[in-house]
Formats: C-alpha cells, sequence, structure tokens
C-alpha cells in the first residue's frame, strides 16, 4: 500500500492536483483491485485502508474538493480539516 500512496503523492506533485478516477485506473491497470470498493451508486472508489493510509501522509497540506472528487494542495485560503470549502 505504501508504494500506491507514494504515486498518489508523486503525481499530486506533478500535477498540483490527483483525481479520484485517476487513482482508480491507476489501480485497475496494475492489478490492485483490492484497494478498491464499489460506493452506493456503482461506482468504484478508493477503499477505507487506502484512503487512511493517504490521509496519514498528507493530513496537513492537502484537502479533497468533494464536488469535483480530487485531492490538492492546502493554500492559506483554506479552512482546518480535510475538506476544502467554497
Amino acid at each position: 500500500m505504501n508504494n500506491i500512496v507514494s504515486w498518489m503523492i508523486s503525481k499530486l506533485e506533478e500535477d498540483s492536483c490527483l483525481y479520484q478516477d485517476d487513482v482508480v485506473d491507476y489501480l485497475v491497470k496494475n492489478n490492485f483491485e483490492t484497494y478498491l470498493t464499489e460506493n452506493s451508486e456503482g461506482n468504484l472508489v478508493l477503499n477505507r485502508n487506502l484512503l487512511e493510509e493517504f490521509k496519514k501522509r498528507t493530513e496537513n497540506n492537502v484537502v479533497w474538493v468533494r464536488n469535483e472528487l480530487y485531492w490538492r494542495w492546502r493554500v492559506p485560503e483554506d479552512e482546518p480539516g480535510r475538506i476544502a470549502r467554497g
């Protein structure tokens, strides 16, 4: 799992944002489906263990943009917490 989280962080460093769909594609292409789960809408998403590990390594400097389903670097205008508001 650490190698997947490291890949996620490197993609974030490369692109300044990381879309959940891109991570799902990476996991499927590399036969890491065990780190995926199906949500209530039938879409593949990252499982809780992978999300928790990613959060541990990025808790203070990354936020989740819920309406567009991606992570980005925290900016000074962001409120405390993991979710980007506004």
